[in-house]
C-alpha cells in the first residue's frame, strides 16, 4: 500500500510540474514587452558570437566587458535584438523532466537573466572552462562571479543584442579587424563540440 501510495504521489508531483512549466511558458509568451525600471536610462548589452564576448553599455559608453560561452554549432544561440523579461536568484533548473536545486550543481549558476524568447537567457554555469567556447545550448554562460556582477547592472526592459558577425562597432568596442576575427571564430566553432553541464 505505501509503494503504490509514493507512486501516486511521484506521479501527481510530475503533472504539477509539467503544468507549472506549461503555465509560465504560456505567461512568457503572452506577457506584455517589460519595461526598464524608472529613473534609470535603459541599458544595452550587445553579444558578439564571434567574440565570446558580452558588453553592457548606457548612453553609448561601456560600463563592462565580460567573457561567455555561446551556442553550441548544433544548438545555436539566437540572433536578433531582444528584452531583458526576468531576473532569478539562486534559479532552480527544469528540462525534460530533471530538477536540479541552487547550488554547485546547478547548471545555471547563482543568477538567471532570461530574455523575451522563451528558454534562452543569460546565466552562471557548473562547467567554467567552457567560457570562451561555443559550447551552450543556446543560452549564454559566464563564469558566476561575472554572472552575480552583470545581474547588478542590468534590469528587467533592458536590451540585448546577439549578433552572430562582426561589424564596425564591435570592431571598436572589442579591438581586432572585424573580418579576421569573424574568420577565425567560424573556424572555432566548426571545431569546437557542445560542452555538458548547461543550458
Amino acid at each position: 500500500m505505501a509503494r503504490t501510495c509514493t507512486t501516486g504521489v511521484v506521479k501527481a508531483l510530475g503533472w504539477l510540474l509539467t503544468v507549472m512549466v506549461a503555465v509560465a511558458s504560456f505567461a512568457q509568451k503572452t506577457a506584455p514587452a517589460p519595461k526598464a525600471p524608472a529613473g534609470r536610462p535603459k541599458r544595452l548589452v550587445i553579444i558578439s558570437i564571434p567574440d565570446r564576448k558580452l558588453v553592457v553599455m548606457e548612453k553609448g559608453a561601456v560600463i563592462r566587458v565580460f567573457s561567455i560561452a555561446v551556442g553550441a554549432p548544433v544548438s545555436p544561440s539566437p540572433i536578433g535584438t531582444f528584452a531583458i523579461a526576468s531576473r532569478l536568484t539562486s534559479p532552480t533548473y527544469y528540462h525534460a523532466g530533471v530538477v536540479i536545486p541552487p547550488g554547485k550543481d546547478n547548471p545555471l549558476g547563482p543568477r538567471w537573466v532570461g530574455l523575451n524568447k522563451q528558454g534562452y537567457g543569460i546565466h552562471g554555469t557548473n562547467a567554467p572552462t567552457s567560457v570562451g567556447k561555443a559550447a551552450s545550448h543556446g543560452c549564454i554562460r559566464m563564469r558566476n562571479r561575472d554572472i552575480v556582477h552583470f545581474f547588478t547592472l542590468v534590469s528587467v526592459g533592458d536590451l540585448v543584442e546577439i549578433r552572430g558577425e562582426r561589424d564596425e562597432q564591435i570592431a571598436q568596442i572589442f579591438g581586432g579587424d572585424s573580418s579576421t576575427m569573424t574568420a577565425l571564430a567560424q573556424m572555432q566553432q566548426t571545431t569546437t563540440t557542445a560542452v555538458g553541464g548547461g543550458q
